[in-house]
Parts: C-alpha cells; structure tokens; sequence
C-alpha cells in the first residue's frame, strides 16, 4: 500500500516522517525531497531494501546508490582513511550539493552493490530530508525516477514512475524549491590523493579550490611528468564504482561517476 502525505501541512508532515521512518525500518522504499531533485530511498544497511531500490528503478548492482548522512560526523563510522582536504570540503559544502567518495569502513555489514569497497556519502541541505535522516540513521539514495527517465521535481512525479514499489511519499514542493531544472550535487573522488572532481555539478570548481587548491577538475592530470601513469577521469570513475546518474544528492548522482555511484544525488 502507498500513503502520500502533504509536508506542507505541520500535521501531515509530522504524520509523513513517522510513516516514512517505519517504512525504513520494515525495509521499504520511500520517496523524500532533498536540495537537488525528489529520491527514492531505503536503509543503508539492509541489502533486502537496497535491492528493492535498484528493482524499482530498474537498476543492476553495477551502479550502487550513495548514502545520505545526517550530520557530518557520520562520515567517521562509514568511511576510512579520510584525508584533511576531504574533511576540509566536507565542513565547508555540507549540508549542501557534495558528493564524496571515499573507500567504505570494511567492518559494516551492508550491501549496496558492486562499489569495489568505496561508499559515496552527501548530506543534503533540505530540512525535511535532514529531519528523516535523523530519524533513521544513513539511507541508501538514489534519484526518484525510473532509470533513463527524467529526475523527479514533485513527489508527484515520481510516483507517476515508481508508483507501487515506494510505501510513502513525502510531497514537499518542486526540488529544487526555485522550480529551476534540477542541479545534481559535484561528485569528487577522495579515496586518492590529489582528490579529484569526477562530476560536475551544484558547486563549480573555483568554489572547491578556495578550501582545496590541489583539487583536480574534470579530466585534469596531476602533472606533466605523471601524465603517462595518470587514469583518465571517466576511468577512475568507474574504478570508483559510483553511481553518477543526475539526481542524490539526491546523489542520484553519476545518485556517469557518482548515479555511477552517486545519481541524488539527490
């Protein structure tokens, strides 16, 4: 059964967080708003939820949804090795349209996919997303449409494509609120050094180097003399296994590099 709910209304959107909430727990699939575009998303931790995600999109295990986090210490219990200058991105852009990927905390037991041991993680800065992940913890995320269509802006939308296979949809307004076409979140790859821009996106290049100047854009080689040695961009990508589908934020970005592992992204 689908339940939609109003977040509009103080009433109804307390009422959609609590369903939301225990549909996460029961393993299925809801649909949120974020800061990029609607997405579709299910308990991080059960690889039952996050198959029933990739089934509703019509999405193999090659391209693994990101992780929406509720607050930025979260990235300490799913990632290792996190270098200063992703920490420092990550104070800097978050809650907002950031994607990292970063290499998974071996210990956790889940499974979202073929992610060759990396994990994408974003926190979005939309208030009802935030307060849903603080109810459930870290939720898979991918964008709230069928693969190959076009994103979801209403929840609306994106029960028009996912219909039965979401239990609750928590209708907020178009995402991004400005009715603009939607702007997947930046995807940078953090499980090397330098980092590296794998997906443009919400926040430009110029915006990251003034917290990182050593960030390599789209494409670029750390240096002449490594460039015989340096992987191609759209390469390191896919050794990320990311989602980059546009999402994700939310996402999904890549929620392509990151809805290759990151499409939200929303």
């Amino acid at each position: 059964m689908t339940t939609s709910f109003d977040c509009s209304d103080t009433d109804s959107r307390s009422a959609g967080l609590a369903a939301a909430q225990q549909a996460i727990a029961n393993r299925q699939c809801i649909v949120l708003p974020t800061d990029t575009v609607y997405g579709i998303g299910a308990d991080a931790f059960s690889a039952q939820a996050v198959a029933t995600l990739l089934a509703a999109k019509g999405r193999g295990r090659s391209m693994p949804p990101p992780v929406l986090v509720p607050r930025l210490q979260t990235m300490d219990g799913l990632a290792v090795d996190v270098a200063p200058e992703a920490r420092a991105l990550a104070e800097a852009f978050w809650p907002g349209g950031l994607t990292l990927i970063f290499h998974a905390q071996p210990s956790l037991t889940w499974d979202l996919g073929d992610t060759k041991g990396t994990v994408a993680l974003r926190m979005p800065d939309d208030e009802i997303a935030l307060d849903l992940l603080a109810l459930t913890g870290p939720m898979a995320v991918s964008s709230a449409n069928r693969t190959g269509q076009p994103a979801a802006q209403t929840a609306a939308e994106a029960q028009a494509q996912l219909a039965e296979s979401v239990a609750v949809y928590l209708e907020a307004g178009p995402r991004p609120e400005s009715g603009s076409e939607g702007v997947p979140s930046t995807i940078v790859d953090a499980t090397d050094f330098p980092l590296r821009v794998v997906r443009q996106g919400a926040i430009s290049l110029e915006e990251l180097r003034k917290v990182v100047p050593s960030l390599l854009g789209l494409g670029e080689e750390p240096g002449a003399q490594e460039h015989a040695d340096a992987e191609p961009a759209a390469e390191a990508v896919e050794a990320t296994g990311v989602e980059t589908e546009p999402a994700s934020e939310p996402a999904e970005t890549a929620d392509a590099a990151a809805e290759s592992r990151t499409a939200p992204q929303p």
